[in-house]
């Protein structure tokens, strides 16, 4: 005979006066989850302790093992002592889960961590199509750091709480264990928040973020502002600007400053200090995230923090001497890498191509006619050393050759890093190989962004279009790696009309050519090597319908395009849906660029940050 499946309570909001309960009054249900591992989309509860609490009296409890359907790694056994034959004969979740969440119906969801565990539970109920009752959920986490100093409890682990406040439950990673310990963990901080007024449910969950009355009256601030995509400045007493920021909805967004969901202490204190919110409304999120950027580098806002050096980027580019090296600069050339954020990330990265390409690292000067005498060292010697020296006709093929792979005409200083990690793998030299691996994802990832970067840049005109995801389109015009144009064709207007409106008042960008800018009407004679991905067209001057394009090694790698721009736009161009509507040359990447390499910089990136399983676990408990 059939078993009927389980009646769930209804999902439903708790009413005004059910949070306005008192404390006293109010069911906790504490629960405590163990797991195969951290992830709720590919790992399986392996216990469930739960208690039910109301006024300080236990009500009752549930605690059950759960077979997750698959061996329990050993790394979990070893902190939960939870055995894979100790969970063969238990129920599966799909008979488990019913059960918890009738016990559990109607009252207040409190877990140590509650992000973890309420997550496992959202997924288990989403494998079974058991709708979620979405509880009010308390996190004793974020209750212990809102309550206690750092000089109190300089942990929020569990087992360092229950030692503090004293609970009569000490934690054992079992889950009905943690839960008896969390109940005494709440009743703890509870009672500390007792004296300071609180004593409902409201008052609690009003407490936990540390939403204060002035910033709640400031919500009026965000009553004018419309629902649309836009950038928002609040302005402090002298109208100066505080802060800005983007949002796709900038009534919602700039609300959300006054509610408990804004916890950052430095937003707070701006929040205290703004008098008012102004407002841009933009065509789509593209021209949102521009015109932030640009409002960010003219106001230089405090409360922002990237705001505070926006154009202190650093540079590798090759010096102009007979023997060129790497070095880190703050304006870039012709063959510039970057930008990056730090000196020393700079340096890190030239050095690693210098060692493959030959190019030297001595700073020593020298003139077209001397020799490069640097001897041979076993560690850290000049990558371009030799017994006998080197003339520049002898050095000049280690300078091309990081030319090339820095214009992505060659990527054979990639395959020699390559080659170089297997030789180290295969000898079994693995310490060698993955500080060479990380070396190299680093150089891999710094060159792709440069060349695809440099190739928006070199576009006179590029116009984009992407679904604005309720049948119609969101246009961008692309001039030199800086948007020109914005606006949206909503569904049944006809896109090309808009496309056409839209390029016909876009703004007019020049590209910036450095030191190979005309001057006195006159061009520059043009260099031997061209500007990475420039082709040998013609570009417009000032006052000519014709295109003529100056090259020099002083022209900058994008053209003055700020590189955050450009970044911007090139995120936009990779987002799913996105279309190249035309361009006014065919939108291409050097073809031995980096390129090909960045999906294997991402798995060395994720191999370098990989934990031990038991590490992940423990920091999640």
């Amino acid at each position: 005979m059939p078993v009927p499946d389980p009646v769930l309570p209804a999902a439903r909001q708790l009413a005004f006066d059910e949070l306005d309960t008192p404390l006293y009054a109010t069911t906790f249900v504490v629960v405590d989850l163990e797991t195969t591992g951290t992830s709720p989309e590919g790992d399986a509860i392996t216990e469930i302790g739960a208690v039910k609490v109301r006024g300080g009296e236990v009500l009752g409890e549930f605690a059950t093992l759960v077979n997750p359907g698959y061996e329990i790694p050993p790394a979990i056994v070893q902190i939960t002592g939870i055995t894979t034959a100790m969970v063969y004969a238990a129920p599966r979740i799909e008979a488990v889960l019913p059960g918890f969440l009738e016990f559990a119906a109607g009252a207040v969801l409190v877990a140590h961590n509650a992000r973890f565990d309420t997550a496992f539970l959202k997924a288990a109920a989403a494998r079974q199509d058991i709708p979620w009752p979405n509880p009010q959920v308390l996190c004793t986490v974020k209750l212990a750091r809102r309550v206690l100093t750092r000089d109190e409890a300089p942990s929020a682990r569990l087992g360092v709480l229950a030692q503090i406040l004293g609970a009569s439950t000490t934690p054992t990673h079992r889950a009905l264990d943690d839960a008896r310990a969390t109940v005494d963990v709440l009743h703890a901080l509870i009672a500390r928040v007792g004296n300071q007024g609180v004593q409902s449910l409201t008052e609690l969950l009003d407490y936990l973020p540390g939403v204060t009355g002035t910033q709640r009256a400031k919500r009026t601030f965000a009553n004018d502002l419309p629902a649309a995509p836009g950038v928002y400045l609040f302005r402090g007493p002298s109208d100066e600007v505080l802060y800005i920021g983007t949002a796709v909805n900038l009534r919602r967004r700039v609300r959300n400053y006054f509610t408990g969901s804004e916890t950052r202490g430095r937003m707070k204190e701006m929040v205290a200090l703004a008098q008012r919110v102004d407002h841009v409304v933009c065509a789509h999120g593209l021209e949102a995230g521009v015109r932030e950027l640009r409002l960010l580098a003219a106001h230089a806002p405090p409360y922002n923090r990237r705001s505070k050096f926006p154009k202190r980027g650093w540079w590798l580019t090759l010096t102009a001497e007979p023997f060129p090296r790497l070095v880190a600069v703050r304006t870039p050339t012709r063959t510039g890498l970057g930008p990056f954020s730090s000196r020393a990330d700079a340096v890190d990265v030239g050095l690693t191509i210098a060692e493959f390409a030959g190019l030297r690292t001595c700073a020593t000067r020298l003139t077209r006619t001397a020799k490069h005498t640097c001897q041979p060292a076993i560690v850290g010697g000049c990558p371009a050393a030799c017994d006998d020296g080197s003339d520049a006709a002898t050095y000049a093929p280690a300078a091309h050759s990081v030319r090339d792979l820095l214009t992505g005409r060659s990527d054979s200083l990639l395959r020699a890093m390559l080659d170089r990690i297997e030789t180290y793998s295969t000898a079994e030299h693995f310490e060698a190989a993955a500080r060479l691996r990380d070396r190299t994802a680093a150089v891999v990832t710094k060159l792709a962004r440069t060349q695809r970067l440099a190739a928006l840049a070199r576009l006179a005109e590029l116009i984009i279009a992407l679904p604005d995801g309720a049948g119609g389109w969101e246009f961008s015009v692309i001039r030199h790696g800086r948007l020109a144009a914005a606006g949206v064709a909503r569904r049944g207007t006809p896109p090309m009309a808009v496309v056409d409106h839209i390029v016909a008042a876009a703004e007019t960008v020049v590209p910036d050519l450095g030191d190979a800018a005309t001057s006195n009407g006159r061009a520059l004679q043009r260099h031997a090597m061209p500007i990475p991905g420039i082709p040998d067209a013609a570009m417009a001057t000032t006052d000519s319908a014709e295109r003529q394009l100056v090259f020099s090694d002083d022209v900058p790698p994008f053209l003055g395009a700020p590189p955050e721009e450009v970044g911007v736009i090139a995120r936009w161009l990779a987002k799913p849906g996105a279309r190249i509507v035309r361009t006014s040359d065919g939108y291409c990447e050097p073809l031995h660029g980096a390129a090909r390499w960045v999906a294997w910089a991402q798995l060395a990136r994720e191999a370098a940050d990989v934990r031990s399983e038991q590490e992940q676990y423990l920091a999640e408990r």
